[in-house]
């Protein structure tokens, strides 16, 4: 029997800060509260959401017919059956500040994964770690454990500032301006808690990268994107940031805007928090789906934006913290274990170690330093594995490991006489993977496989691709081996797909009275110089066909490729249309009886029915006219971006309008057999018979969807920028994944019209 919570209180004692001690205490108490039935649940959410504790999706795979299809592990000393406040357990988010890791704490995470989990540790796209099937009884100890390691759980969720992410090689990088690591740092704590960032109206996002030309962390997707910059003044050369503000994936995502292109290292944190006191105050509080920076700029403008936040600045409380920090930044550095030393020319390598070394080794700007890339399948390790990186960690290196954007680890400072060894230590714990930064390394969100969000399996599709292209691992050339693939479960973007080559997410469509799992497909987003590009969806796609549409779109990419050109200049180069062309094949849905593999997800064999619709004369398939009519509404919305390519910006902007409108009709005709053709009555019939009554509202984002072509409409007819055009166009698009999802819930049963 592992110790209870009291237990483990008092066999840590000091080793927790007084300060963690006593947030957990309160947590503690809560949980007790609320067991009672004395704290509501929608105020407990927000405090254990705030403390990284997140409900989780979990069915065990359990059919409504009480048959079991799959089965979800719990740990083996976890006989309490189903959590008492949650329907089952959950899931527990760990916050690691830029990745920054130790071995203690690697082992610490182990143990947790072990005796709390199902002995898998997930590294997050923000560095974070997780640990699903939780218990929430169990997580105060869980947490105290945590605390003695020197590792926080406090706003891993909920409205608050979360992880800060850092470059997982600042510091050691070639390119970098300078090291960011302690920026990152210092920023994280002085936020962690803070009261002026207590009030948000949804959660806030930090990144420091330490070069403008790579990914780094991605500084142009985040509310607050600092990226190292040096600036001469009277003579002296000093450092500070190019600060982007209001940057964010979502459904409708934003690139974030140059707020500055240098503030000084010693206003950073002044700034931030300036910042945080203007989001706190203006931000939206009652809609959730407007409630990030990105639309509170949106609304203002980046002036008045700077404005605002240059007069809160001018009126702070001076604090100490600003700048305290800074005096140690010089001495800043990490140290190695050992004396460099360069990999001998003549040193045995097998054939394993040269794919290894040459796609998993970074050669640090430290002459003879290397630092290795750990590539994690979909972000997974068991507790096994994070004990043997420990070891390796303390075996040749000074424990200096972090977690990266793209859900893999880092060794740095290894002295590149020890790769052979390292390797071989890494293929014995089953970590030498030689596929780290190649189209192999599939990033994923959790999707149905957790989250309550999923509309797709994620994680089933990307480890599919990820056999499939291994498989071919000898076949991949230069040419199609860097590209990058996301997957999301659905359009929120955990899975970063708007910045991949090749991004996926989730969307579902109603074929022959089933629910069949689809994946929307974007085509040229970029990566590198810190989020540039955002791509746009080309069409949806059969889950199960996927992997075809992957190996058409790479294959020709490698075939027509002019000489150095991106995959993104490829896109453009052909253009939208052209590309489309090439999924469309794929596109179709057979019938059940013609093959019954299109109509459950990776993974999972289940069927996903909508309950028998009927069959028709001559067993022919039901088909309503809605099912033409929002195909209608998907071409638009895609003629719409060709019009965007062209550079006819008004154009595009009135045919993603018009796309949303006509997909309003279609539910109006079909479920209350109006058809309008006037615009301003089909938005006020909408309004009255899908909105007011809440048919159109999804269990999760509600009528955000709905309020986007509201305001499409408002704005019909006005000039538009590239920007608020690319907008309208991927809220056509989710509009349109409403309309669908909103006539699957629809029974065919004639309802009445609201006068």
């Amino acid at each position: 029997m592992r110790p209870s919570n009291s237990q483990w209180k008092a066999q840590l004692g000091d080793s927790v800060p007084a300060n963690l001690t006593a947030e957990i205490d309160v947590f503690e108490n809560e949980i007790a509260l609320r067991m009672q039935g004395k704290i509501e649940d929608r105020v407990f959410a927000e405090t254990r959401l705030r403390r990284g504790a997140y409900g989780q999706r979990y069915d065990n795979g359990q059919r409504s017919d009480g048959t079991t299809t799959r089965t979800i592990k719990y740990p083996s000393e976890n006989t309490k059956g189903p959590n008492t406040l949650w329907d089952a357990p959950g899931m527990q988010r760990i916050k690691i500040p830029y990745g920054g890791l130790n071995a203690a704490q690697l082992e610490v995470l182990a143990d947790l994964a072990e005796e709390y989990s199902d002995g898998i540790a997930h590294i997050t796209t923000r560095q974070d770690v997780q640990l699903h099937f939780i218990h929430i009884e169990d997580t105060p100890a869980l947490m105290r454990r945590l605390a003695a390691a020197g590792i926080t759980t406090r706003e891993a969720c909920g409205n608050s500032v979360r992880n800060v992410t850092g470059c997982p090689i600042a510091g050691v990088c070639t390119d970098q301006t300078f090291d960011v690591t302690p920026y990152a740092k210092a920023i994280t704590y002085f936020m962690l808690g803070h009261p002026d960032a207590q009030t948000f109206g949804r959660k806030f996002k930090i990144s420091f990268s330490g070069c403008k030309e790579n990914a780094c962390a991605l500084a142009r997707l985040h509310d607050f994107g600092a990226i190292a910059a040096v600036k001469t003044i009277d003579g002296k050369q000093k450092r500070g940031f190019e600060l982007w503000v209001g940057g964010g994936l979502g459904p409708v995502p934003q690139q974030a805007r140059l707020y500055d292109e240098f503030v000084p290292e010693e206003e950073i944190l002044p700034i931030a928090q300036a910042i945080a006191r203007v989001f706190a105050r203006l931000g939206e509080k009652k809609n959730r789906n407007t409630a990030r920076l990105k639309f509170l700029i949106s609304k203002l403008g980046i002036e008045e934006f700077r404005k605002l936040v240059k007069a809160e600045r001018e009126i702070l409380p001076y604090d100490s913290r600003w700048t305290d920090f800074l005096k140690d930044v010089p001495n800043y550095k990490e140290e190695p274990l050992k004396p460099a030393q360069l990999l001998q020319i003549g040193a045995a390598r097998t054939d394993d170690f040269n794919q290894w070394h040459k796609n998993n080794v970074y050669r640090q700007r430290q002459e003879g330093y290397a630092t290795v890339t750990i590539a994690l399948p979909l972000g997974d390790l068991t507790a096994t594995q994070l004990r043997a990186i420990a070891d390796i960690s303390r075996k040749y290196m000074k424990e200096t490991v972090r977690s990266t954007v793209e859900q893999n680890l880092v060794l740095r400072w290894i002295s590149e006489a020890d790769l052979p060894a390292v390797h071989a230590d890494l293929k014995a714990a089953g970590l030498a993977a030689p596929l780290a930064g190649t189209i192999v390394d599939v990033s994923s969100c959790p999707g149905t496989d957790t989250c309550k969000l999923g509309i797709a399996s994620s994680r089933g599709l990307a480890g599919e691709l990820r056999t499939r292209l291994a498989a071919k691992n000898a076949e991949l050339d230069e040419t199609i081996g860097g590209l990058r693939i996301k997957v999301s479960g659905c359009f929120n973007s955990c899975g970063q797909h708007h910045v991949a080559d090749l991004g996926f997410y989730g969307v579902s469509r109603n074929k022959n009275g089933y629910t069949v799992p689809h994946f929307q497909v974007l085509l040229g987003g970029e990566w590198g110089n810190n989020a540039g590009t955002y791509g746009l969806a080309i069409g949806a796609v059969p889950s199960k066909r996927i992997p075809e549409t992957v190996d058409r779109i790479t294959t020709r990419f490698r075939v027509e490729r002019l000489t150095d050109e991106s995959f993104q200049a490829f896109v453009k180069r052909i253009g939208k249309a052209e590309c489309k062309k090439m999924i469309d094949e794929f596109t179709a849905v057979p019938t059940h009886d013609e093959d019954a593999s299109y109509y459950s997800d990776w993974g999972d064999p289940r069927e996903f029915s909508i309950g028998d619709i009927g069959v028709g004369e001559c067993a022919g398939e039901v088909v309503y006219p809605i099912d033409f009519e929002l195909v209608a509404c998907e071409r638009e919305a895609f003629e719409a971006q060709l019009q965007l390519e062209a550079g006819q910006i008004d154009k595009a902007a009135q045919m993603a309008y018009e796309a949303m409108l006509h997909g309003a009709k279609a539910l109006l005709k079909f479920r209350y057999q109006l058809a309008p053709d006037d615009p301003s009555r089909i938005v006020e019939d909408f309004r009255v018979n899908f909105f007011d009554t809440e048919i159109f509202f999804d269990p999760f984002v509600r009528g955000k969807f709905a309020q986007d072509f509201f305001n499409a409409h408002e704005e019909a007819g006005q000039p538009r920028t590239t920007e608020r055009a690319h907008q309208l166009i991927e809220q056509a698009q989710l509009f349109i994944e409403a309309c669908y999802s909103c006539h699957a819930r629809m029974t065919a049963t004639p309802a009445k019209v609201t006068a």
